[in-house]
């Protein structure tokens, strides 16, 4: 595994941590804490992660880790009914970081076959 795809991925998951920490100190009702749920976060782990696929390529270490770094939240900021979301944003971010990987190669090959 290359050290420097593993150094690139600060930006997007330092994106996600401020989602998965900050909004939640945010939220003031169930309202709230349902739609940074269902809505803010899972909008954040998909482009942060799209964007590291367009610029760095695919990379599913970078997936593992988003859904890691939800873990801990779960016990501060929500109940044991939040257990899907690590899979979902996991998931989400998988997604996103394989369609820039694909967009990525596909511009690269078309630049290449321009030459």
């Amino acid at each position: 595994m290359k050290k420097q795809a593993i150094q690139k991925m600060w930006l997007p998951l330092t994106i996600c941590l401020i989602a998965f920490y900050l909004f939640p100190v945010l939220g003031r009702n169930t309202g709230s804490f349902i739609l940074i749920l269902l809505i803010a976060t899972p909008f954040i782990c998909f482009s942060s992660s799209l964007l590291y696929g367009l610029r760095h390529g695919f990379h599913p270490l970078l997936s593992a880790a988003v859904g890691i770094l939800f873990l801990p939240s779960i016990f501060l900021f929500y109940n044991g009914s939040a257990w899907i979301y690590p899979i979902v944003y996991a998931l989400l971010s998988l997604a996103g970081c394989l369609l820039g990987g694909v967009i990525q190669k596909a511009k690269n090959d078309t630049s290449k076959a321009m030459e």
